[in-house]
């Protein structure tokens, strides 16, 4: 299984993050963004707690249930054990942190969910790497650009890194020959103003925008 959503990210390359989309809306969203060839979505926790843990693991759970083995729904902004331990319950499979913490590392890999934390500097990524990370999200990417991810890629070619923060239709083919191995992207495709119109098939086409560069 775990194996499974690790090849999964690595072919689809695109996940999306999503944050502060009304539950109503989280259906027509994921399924105009599916429409567009996504496959891949996180839901994030809310760090200020605007929205409470059980709150983000319901919908989780809404998105997971609906879609079965159509997409794969994991979590964002995840900063403790028991935020992994909600998301594995509510079928999330895999777990994306904007840190790299190695307790949330070791929960994850013990429920056996696919880890990717967040890191920025060699000392950072090594560290998750060597705590059990599937993956490492490296963030906010465009911070320091394609140079930057070329320089570290190369004495750490043995790690898989997501390249997330500002990345877009426009920048992602320099970001996969610097030698990532796949994206999130948020705000660029999750565009508030076109699902609080409930345009969805404007939605759908910026999906197909970013999915597009992939193929």
């Amino acid at each position: 299984m775990r194996n499974n959503i690790i090849n999964t990210i690595e072919k689809e390359k695109i996940i999306t993050i999503v944050r502060g989309v009304e539950k109503e809306d989280l259906i027509p969203f994921a399924e105009a963004v599916y429409a567009g060839g996504i496959r891949l979505i996180e839901i994030t926790y809310s760090a200020n707690g605007d929205t409470s843990d059980e709150e983000t693991a319901k919908n989780i759970e809404t998105l997971a249930k609906h879609f079965g083995d159509r997409m794969l729904i994991g979590a964002g902004t995840v900063l403790s054990e028991k935020q992994v331990a909600l998301t594995k319950n509510a079928g999330g499979c895999f777990i994306i942190s904007p840190d790299t913490y190695e307790n949330v590392i070791a929960k994850t890999r013990e429920l056996e969910m696919v880890s990717i934390p967040g890191a920025l500097t060699p000392s950072e990524v090594q560290s998750a790497h060597r705590f059990g990370a599937d993956f490492v999200k490296l963030f906010p990417v465009t911070s320091l650009g394609t140079e930057y991810v070329k320089a570290i890629k190369a004495p750490l070619s043995h790690i898989k890194m997501l390249a997330v923060g500002g990345v877009n239709e426009k920048n992602m083919k320099d970001y996969l020959d610097a030698g990532v191995s796949g994206f999130g992207i948020g705000s660029n495709i999750v565009n508030k103003k076109l699902i609080r119109s409930g345009d969805f098939d404007a939605i759908c086409a910026l999906a197909e925008k970013y999915t597009a560069v992939i193929k």
